[in-house]
């Protein structure tokens, strides 16, 4: 058995600035969208909007990593994503709160029909 290789630290070093960049930007995307909001929004709901979309933009980001070799549209994608994580996120929460009903819907039995006992025989 042979050892593991030796870690490299400045590959490691440039993923994780990948992603820290990524998630700044989205999160920064986020935020602009709340700025121009005439919405009144409370603190937790600004942080949650806020982490989704520096989460998504941070996972957005080390995916496309390899496929879009311009730092320039590569920033423009991760801001975008970042921007829409919220309404997707709440879009993907309501379909799978639907589908999980419609689950529980199929499982669950009606009681309003009661069979007759058996105990008479």
């Amino acid at each position: 058995m042979s050892p593991p290789p030796p870690i490299d630290n400045e590959a490691t070093q440039s993923l994780v600035k990948d992603g820290l960049v990524a998630s700044i930007l989205g999160g920064l995307a986020m935020t602009a969208r709340l700025l121009l909001s005439q919405e009144p929004v409370t603190p937790g709901w600004v942080l949650r909007r806020i982490s989704a979309a520096a989460i998504t933009a941070a996972l957005v980001g080390y995916a496309i990593t390899d496929h879009i070799s311009s730092p320039g549209l590569r920033m423009g994608v991760v801001g975008a994503a970042g921007y829409a994580a919220p309404e997707v996120m709440d879009y993907v929460l309501k379909y799978l709160k639907a589908r999980g009903d419609a689950e529980v819907a199929k499982v669950k039995k009606p009681n309003d029909k009661k069979k007759p006992s058996k105990r008479g025989k």
